[in-house]
């Protein structure tokens, strides 16, 4: 009986390593999406954009997630379009939006 006890030992301790290992890859997977948000959104960016087309704007400071100002239009269509925050009509874009959200 003491055979078989210590027999059984090693197969417990394999099977036991085994799931605290599948329990911890299931955890990194579930965590993964974070790490795209780890970097710049914008890799591409439009000079401007007709402003009727424009649903709503928002800015994100530059971060450790990314060095540069982001401005992201989300377009009424729904798609979603990067803004160059230098442009003379972005800057134009971002104050009328502003100033609309200030007087609601």
């Amino acid at each position: 009986m003491a055979r078989a006890a210590t027999a059984a030992a090693p197969r417990l301790l394999r099977t036991a390593m085994l799931l605290l290992l599948l329990v911890a890859a299931g955890r990194r997977a579930a965590g993964a999406p974070v790490v795209n948000e780890l970097r710049c959104h914008c890799l591409q960016t439009l000079q401007g954009i007709h402003l009727k087309n424009i649903q709503s704007v928002k800015m994100t400071p530059p971060g450790p997630h990314c060095g540069q100002t982001e401005v992201i239009a989300t377009l009424k269509n729904g798609q979603e379009a990067c803004l160059n925050p230098e442009a003379p009509m972005v800057k134009k874009i971002i104050n009328k939006m502003l100033n609309k959200g200030s007087t609601n």
